[in-house]
């Protein structure tokens, strides 16, 4: 995942001041190097470390720090402070036009995902209640324009294409009126790309944005490119003028290095993140939420947003009831993961939990052999072993492997993810209930 190696040497160097009554500038001076080296090793551009760890350090030496109760802790938030500001400082949102349609022009480079993530951001805008449209004016690449439709075929949403036309400035003029006269609110203009910054390519956006004059201008970067997404942004920026980015493949194994240097180097903001293949796999980017799961404080909050998004109405409340209760079943469990199902691999859901290491919840399948054994296992034991899993001693685990048909230690895998999930449920409830102070969960420093 995106930042895991980054995030591991940050608490690795914090560590160090965990338990400390005192700090002293040697202290914080040798924590920053580490965070310093982190930083590079995950692709940041080298000024951009240079300048964020002399912003850290100015802060960290203060009084307000070594006067502080626990100035380990407070050096955190300081950090957390930066990174936020660093990625962003606040959400910057797509502005909506007060007259419809809103008009969104994708653009960027071949193989970015462009025409996948057109079709992940109508299905989130959908979700908030717009009615988009999806134009094809990639002419170029084979396939593109019937991907698209097949996409739109998926989510239910229309797409406007001529499949015989090469004039992708047409396509788009033409799509404005027609989603007019169906009384769609945006349009999605989804153009082509090519596998480097050329003259031709840039022509081209230029027409398109001077004939429909697109309400935002959103650059697809792939964080996987490092650097190189860097330095595309600043030529597709000055070429165009864009508005911000969608970042895709942070859920890929990227050093992440493009989204903490895109903002400082552009000026630009981050809008959205690609976070996964399926058409789900988009969701707005909170600058402060972020920079907390860099630093593994977790992201309840995204979390929250989305299961709310994908699972049912009772079946939240039923769950936030267990939650109150501090009672939380195999029954439940089981009911749950049929819910999480929905939104994908279980792994995807560490990074969000403050304090869960990564890759925590890797190895549960919930599409595939594993989660029908976890269903028939849950099925296999009594009514009071599902409510209380204490009583589930070697003698129960034998006789549930047996009537499942799986082995024990698939028995004792299942027992240990269930105490994760158990895990899960007191920390959203201890964040729920706690007090405010500065927001950090306490976890690193146990």
């Amino acid at each position: 995942m995106a930042f895991e190696n980054l995030s591991e040497k940050i608490q690795s160097a914090f560590k160090k001041l965990r338990g400390k009554g005192k700090i002293s500038e040697k202290d914080v001076s040798e924590a920053l190097k580490e965070v310093r080296r982190g930083l590079l090793e995950a692709d940041v551009n080298f000024m951009v470390v240079k300048d964020f760890i002399k912003k850290v350090q100015a802060k960290a030496i203060g009084e307000d720090v070594f006067g502080s109760l626990n100035p380990g802790q407070t050096v955190v938030k300081i950090v957390r402070d930066e990174l936020t500001e660093l990625l962003g400082g606040t959400q910057s949102r797509i502005i909506i036009s007060p007259k419809p349609p809103t008009i969104v022009m994708l653009v960027g480079l071949q193989g970015a995902g462009k025409t996948t993530t057109a079709a992940k951001l109508a299905r989130l805008l959908h979700k908030q209640g717009k009615s988009p449209l999806l134009a094809a004016c990639d002419v170029y690449r084979p396939a593109a324009i019937s991907q698209l439709q097949v996409l739109g075929q998926q989510l239910e949403l229309p797409v406007y294409a001529e499949p015989d036309s090469k004039d992708p400035v047409a396509i788009a003029q033409h799509a404005i009126p027609y989603a007019v006269s169906h009384l769609c609110d945006i349009v999605i203009i989804d153009t082509a790309g090519r596998l480097h910054v050329n003259e031709m390519l840039m022509d081209e956006l230029v027409n398109i944005k001077k004939t429909v004059r697109p309400h935002e201008i959103l650059l697809v970067v792939d964080a996987m490119t490092g650097q190189d997404a860097v330095t595309a942004a600043q030529a597709f920026d000055d070429a165009l003028g864009v508005d911000g980015f969608i970042m895709t493949k942070l859920d890929g194994d990227a050093r992440g290095g493009a989204a903490l240097s895109i903002k400082a180097v552009t000026g630009k903001p981050i809008k959205y993140t690609g976070i996964s293949e399926k058409l789900n796999g988009l969701e707005e980017f909170h600058p402060d939420r972020y920079a907390s799961r860099i630093l593994n404080l977790g992201d309840l909050e995204t979390l929250i947003e989305r299961v709310q998004g994908e699972v049912d109405e009772a079946a939240m409340m039923k769950l936030n009831e267990s939650i109150k209760r501090n009672t939380f079943t195999f029954d439940m469990f089981l009911e749950q993961l049929q819910q999480i199902k929905k939104l994908g691999n279980l792994g995807d859901f560490a990074k969000y939990i403050p304090g869960l290491p990564a890759g925590a919840l890797d190895n549960v399948d919930l599409n595939g052999k594993e989660f029908k054994h976890m269903e028939a296992i849950i099925q296999s034991m009594t009514k009071k072993e599902r409510s209380n899993p204490k009583l589930i001693n070697g003698h129960r685990r034998q006789r549930i492997a047996n009537g499942s048909g799986t082995r024990v230690q698939d028995v004792n895998k299942l027992l240990k993810q269930f105490g994760e999930m158990q895990k899960m449920m007191k920390t959203m409830k201890k964040n729920k209930n706690k007090k405010r102070g500065f927001g950090l969960p306490k976890f690193p420093f146990r």
